[in-house]
């Protein structure tokens, strides 16, 4: 066994590797940017080392200066978590040159599965059900014309490199074709550095579940049931849970035995995922992801293993520990990803410093998390603050348990999900088990207050966007004839002065962002960013004639793209940004009157 191992990641991935690391009695060594100077993984970590800048590319993803660390410290192996450098072959080959394990599958492994066009071809050829379309790289809009002629609208336009709804775009119609096409390449190159895409045909509506592998380096490999990601929003998972609502038991099994025939094809080591779409008993090959994933939890929770201690044990090459017929998934459980986002503008990241933070707890609820009170969200990172992750006995139940503990969690100073959140698990539709993608996706295209459920979770009020102010509880204690009585009362901020103690998590609403409401003062001609962030995109020129909610630019924050609409038809009078410019939360960019 390993007697020390490096984490090359950050936040709540690296704490939850080190964790594993301390229960195996292995040391480990952390690496940060100076960004993450005073982040808790840093303190958490047995050693840790500066690397660099704040931005990714001059720390993170760094992995010649993450090596040298790695062998500087004496570590015997590297696990990267997941982001970053995790499914970069490159970077797996470096570590094998430096005579470091990496902690995950071959460079070989990684590279067949890492392009999507080649992984399809394998898969076909393996007997793993693929999505109608081609296996070819589509190099041209006439090409792709062609292609999607020939397997049928609606089409989906994907990166050959892609990932994480990174280099996707949808074409429901031929008019809508060119948009998608060029709009998959333009992220592919900035996310991938690769403009290879490929055109399959769109299934609406599918449903994502997944199934988890293990491989050993023995011979023996095994899946530990699946997991549902199919409330999402943009391509990225919001909410996962396992077992699936809709996955029957002969559907589990098929899909168990073609995950297990998908790593085999590859000679696949260590732990992985294969990702499908479901429709009705059908299953189509999505992608396989060769790294610990971030849902992971809710298998560990099902299933009752540490994955992350069967990846380090299969690469210090020992056998798994468990065979096919121990695996034995019991109960429901829930993840909820608690992001720096805001539902009711369009899930924008709302990077910020976290003034007070409270995780919920009691039993059958984890939380992997990487932050503390004064832990600021930066804008150049993720926007995940901590997974949310509760176990019971059923869907019903765990369902419940997770409002409980929603109700409970406090984070103060960022904008989260946790709203958006309390407001899903209320929903008829999640209760009944559907994925809500009609309700996700007016949220996601249009800066929405969340709606009204119909329930309020758990005695608790329903989120609502309407106020003007930020929301302040205050709460009060009486005793009348001998029984004690607690006073609950909202206020806007400005109100509340000296009126009692605050309670530890005060309710933040925010209002419709309108692209032209910036700061005081500000022409009301003026279209201002929502967000801080750098200018991806402009797509206007001074002089030109708008519409009411035509794009003017793209603007990339936290690793997400956000248009910035017109909020008024007119003629571009000034257009104030160029592209790579960095903007400041509601800097003018444009004058449209």
């Amino acid at each position: 066994m390993f007697r020390k191992v490096l984490v090359a990641n950050r936040g709540e991935i690296a704490i939850r590797v080190f964790r594993t690391l301390r229960e195996l009695g292995i040391g480990s060594v952390g690496v940060y940017s100076e960004v993450d100077r005073d982040a808790p993984f840093v303190a958490y970590a047995d050693e840790a080392f500066l690397i660099g800048p704040g931005p990714a590319a001059e720390s993170y993803l760094k992995y010649e200066r993450i090596i040298e660390t790695a062998v500087r410290a004496g570590a015997q192996a590297v696990h990267p978590g997941y982001g970053f450098l995790a499914e970069n072959a490159t970077f797996a080959r470096a570590c094998a040159a430096a005579g470091l394990v990496f902690i995950g599958p071959s460079p070989e492994a990684i590279d067949a599965m890492g392009s999507k066009i080649q992984a399809r071809a394998l898969m076909d050829a393996a007997g793993v059900p693929i999505v109608p379309g081609v296996t070819d790289a589509v190099e041209t809009i006439a090409d792709a014309r062609v292609v999607a002629e020939a397997i049928g609208y609606p089409v989906a336009v994907k990166a050959a490199a892609g990932g994480g709804g990174k280099g996707f775009r949808v074409a429901l119609t031929a008019d809508e074709l060119e948009d998608a096409f060029e709009g998959a390449r333009r992220e592919a190159e900035k996310f991938f550095a690769d403009t290879v895409v490929y055109l399959e045909r769109y299934l609406p509506n599918p449903r994502h579940v997944e199934i988890q592998i293990l491989a050993d380096g023995h011979g023996n490999c095994i899946w530990l049931g699946e997991r549902d990601c199919s409330v999402q929003r943009r391509h990225q998972k919001l909410v996962e849970e396992t077992p699936s609502p809709v996955v029957s038991d002969g559907l589990r099994a098929r899909m168990g035995d073609a995950s297990v025939r998908a790593a085999r094809a590859v000679d696949y080591v260590s732990a992985g995922t294969l990702e499908y779409l479901v429709s009705g008993e059908e299953f189509f090959f999505l992608e396989m992801n060769t790294r610990i994933q971030v849902e992971h939890t809710v298998t560990e929770m099902a299933v009752g293993i540490d994955l992350v201690r069967e990846q380090v044990r299969i690469a210090a090459g020992e056998p798994l520990s468990l065979a096919q017929d121990a695996v034995q998934p019991r109960g429901h459980a829930f993840e909820c990803r608690i992001n720096a986002e805001d539902a009711t503008k369009r899930f924008l990241p709302s990077p910020a410093l976290i003034t007070a933070y409270r995780e919920p707890s009691g039993p059958g609820i984890r939380v992997d998390s990487g932050v503390r009170a004064g832990t600021r969200i930066a804008e150049i990172y993720d926007p995940m603050v901590a997974k949310l992750i509760v176990w019971d006995v059923d869907r019903e139940s765990a369902r419940r348990r997770m409002l409980r503990a929603l109700d409970e969690y406090v984070v103060e100073g960022p904008a989260t999900l946790i709203p958006f959140h309390k407001w899903l698990f209320g929903l008829d539709e999640f209760i009944a088990g559907g994925a809500c993608h009609d309700e996700l996706a007016r949220l996601a295209d249009a800066p929405t207050p969340l709606p009204e459920s119909g329930r309020t979770p758990l005695g608790g009020a329903a989120f609502s966007a309407a106020e003007t102010e930020p929301q302040i509880v205050r709460d009060f204690t009486a005793e009348v004839d001998g029984r004690r009585i607690g006073v609950r009362l909202s206020m806007p901020a400005s109100q509340a002065g000296g009126a009692g103690p605050a309670q530890a998590r005060s309710t933040k609403t925010r209002t419709k962002h309108s692209a032209g409401s910036g700061k005081p003062g500000q022409p009301t001609e003026a279209v201002t960013t929502p967000m801080q962030g750098t200018v991806l995109r402009v797509l206007v020129r001074q002089g030109q004639e708008v519409a009411e909610g035509d794009v003017i630019c793209i603007v990339e924050a936290m690793k997400m793209e956000n248009e910035v609409a017109a909020h008024r038809a007119g003629v571009v009078r000034t257009l104030s940004v160029t592209e790579g410019q960095s903007v400041d939360a509601d800097q003018v960019i444009a004058i449209v009157s």
